[in-house]
């Protein structure tokens, strides 16, 4: 049954050879990979208004030129990011850039803060559309964490499902946004030519005196947050058609052009038509209705915008696979995370992804705003350590032009080093806490990896010298009675070793005295040994008769444990029984030198 319903929401198992028809062409990357950054035009106005707001409604106007500053950067990102593609065409981003060029603490700096940014992503985009859903329908207001963790679990399955499945499915609501957001800015852009804008605008270049340099750079920070996953594309460029290089490099581009435009129109109008922050409205919401009222092409806005805020994270669900890949494979995550799933995708990313991201929506209560702040430093700080790795590269191989490529990411690292500290100082009490994190997540991969390397130490062997080593076998039974369960383990323990003995652990004289009977009407061929718990412990006896013939034996004999154990016909029989062998088994396998196998023995009925 379990497998029936797993084929039913994952699909049929793939062969290996069939990962090639896994990749994708440009179109469907773009739907995929940019839904990360398209999806921010829906909060990336509204987080600059937020800030300025608290100047009055003339500061409005200042979202302009912060706007233009943040196309700006725009441009140097997906630049830069270009060149990183080509120069490291087997993708990983910012991990592997800073890995090659600054160092293997900067690296994972670059690849934790890349880890959790994608966390984040996911419980970023199901807050925000949640957010535009009770825009619409405001009655469902108290039911946006169970909204949101809905479409965590959706988003699970689709990437569950593969790739290439789940992009031909979300690539058409993706495109559906971008046209109805085009659409918007078309015809909110007419109507305010026409005299149809409802609102007048703030006045430009209004002279405004608790508008400090500290609320611009604030503003301009929060504004930023629609960069975040511009650095998607260069983290998964294995998942592109050959020549990936080629068409990662296009799809970055053309991502940078769709949301340029995108950003640039939203921010537009809402200063046209006089938008400011509602917390039961988003700027998006505003537009739409002042545009088209609240009529059908309304709340097929709202809806559109929903999804691409949902569909957001499944950029996440694309890069953070691979970078968790990248990281296990240099031993700094756990080796689960290499390991393809049914439909060829790294299942225990995505779902250790949507765990994490879960959790982060339920402390939060999917509260977007107290979550943005976290998910755009958690991303510039790669942005900065990946332009500085790509400066060092120039100098250090001078390739071809690389005086020019230098410059681009010299601005590229000032910029984003600016902007990170920005962040850092304007929005301290909303992002302290990934200095603790932060810190928490690369100690732990300095774990891990210590780890995997002592166990590669202790297991490595030498083939001159290290042989096999033939030892005698003393096998060792414990008993709790005479039963069919017993005899299966008995016959099997005397094809291994002529030494087997059973050990049997009684609480009182009465009960001994019948177990000795019994066996030696029984008569196995193997000698019994009784035991007295004066505290009706099974594993203190057990384990200081193990010490016993460790001790005598060890030097000459393996000592192996048979637990018997009988198997029930149904899962649910088997909290019936007591689970005493699957307790010894788990105490026994702390011994340094004991082998311990179970012996089962089904039941029929």
């Amino acid at each position: 049954m379990t497998g029936k319903i797993k084929r039913f929401l994952i699909g049929r198992p793939m062969k290996s050879n069939e990962l090639e028809g896994e990749k994708l062409g440009k179109l469907k990357a773009l739907a995929i990979l940019s839904s990360d950054a398209l999806s921010s035009v829906a909060y990336g106005t509204e987080q600059i208004l937020i800030v300025l707001i608290l100047a009055g409604a003339a500061a409005l106007w200042y979202s302009l030129p912060i706007a233009l500053a943040v196309l700006a950067l725009l441009a140097i990102l997906i630049v830069s990011y270009r060149q990183t593609i080509f120069a490291y065409p087997t993708g990983g981003g910012a991990y592997i850039v800073a890995k090659d060029n600054i160092g293997k603490f900067s690296s994972l700096i670059a690849g934790g803060s890349l880890l959790v940014d994608y966390i984040l992503t996911v419980a970023v985009s199901s807050s925000a559309g949640t957010d535009a859903i009770t825009s619409a329908f405001p009655a469902l207001h108290d039911d946006r964490v169970l909204i949101a963790l809905a479409m965590i679990v959706f988003l699970t399955l689709m990437n569950l499902r593969g790739v290439t499945e789940s992009a031909s499915v979300l690539a058409i609501p993706i495109y559906a946004f971008v046209v109805s957001i085009f659409l918007l800015i078309i015809i909110g852009t007419i109507n305010y030519f026409t005299g149809g804008a409802p609102a007048a605008a703030p006045q430009m270049e209004a002279t405004i005196s608790n508008v400090s340099l500290f609320l611009l750079l604030k503003a301009f920070s929060s504004g930023c947050s629609a960069l975040t996953g511009v650095e998607a594309v260069s983290n998964a460029i294995p998942n592109f058609r050959d020549p990936a290089p080629k068409n990662a490099a296009a799809t970055l581009v053309m991502m940078g052009l769709i949301l340029g435009a995108m950003f640039t129109g939203i921010t537009l109008l809402a200063y046209w038509y006089g938008i400011r922050p509602d917390e039961k409205a988003t700027v998006i919401s505003q537009i739409a209705e002042a545009t088209f009222g609240r009529g059908w092409m309304y709340f097929v806005i709202q809806g559109v915008t929903a999804v691409i805020l949902f569909l957001a994270a499944n950029t996440a669900y694309s890069a953070f696979p691979l970078l968790a890949f990248m990281l296990a494979k240099d031993k700094y995550l756990p080796h689960m995370f290499m390991v393809r799933g049914d439909r060829l995708g790294f299942s225990n990313g995505i779902i250790f992804l949507s765990v994490m991201s879960a959790i982060l929506v339920i402390v939060f209560e999917g509260n977007t705003d107290s979550l943005i702040p976290l998910y755009a430093v958690g991303v510039f700080i790669p942005f900065t350590l990946s332009q500085l790795g790509m400066m060092i590269r120039w100098v250090k191989h001078k390739p071809k032009g690389w005086q020019g490529k230098l410059v681009v990411n010299t601005i590229g690292m000032l910029t984003t080093l600016s902007i990170t500290l920005i962040f850092i100082f304007t929005k301290f009490a909303q992002v302290w806490v990934v200095f603790i994190f932060l810190p928490i997540v690369v100690y732990l991969f300095a774990k891990i990896h210590r780890h995997y390397e002592n166990t590669a130490d202790q297991l490595r062997i030498d083939l001159a010298l290290d042989k096999p080593c033939v030892k005698g076998n003393t096998v060792i039974i414990p008993v709790s009675g005479i039963t069919q369960v017993v005899r299966n383990t008995v016959s099997y323990a005397k094809t291994l070793s002529d030494s087997v003995v059973a050990v049997y652990i009684g609480f009182d004289d009465e009960s001994i005295r019948k177990m000795e009977e019994k066996w030696e009407e029984w008569d196995p061929g193997i000698r019994l040994i009784v035991l007295k718990s004066r505290y009706r412990s099974i594993m203190r006896p057990l384990r200081k008769f193990i010490d016993t013939v460790e001790w005598k034996k060890g030097e000459q004999d393996n000592i192996t444990v048979l637990i018997p154990q009988f198997i029930t016909k149904h899962w649910w029989e088997a909290v019936l029984h007591n689970q005493t062998s699957l307790m010894m088994r788990a105490y026994l396998l702390n011994y340094k030198d004991v082998i311990v196998t179970t012996v089962p023995f089904h039941l029929h009925k």
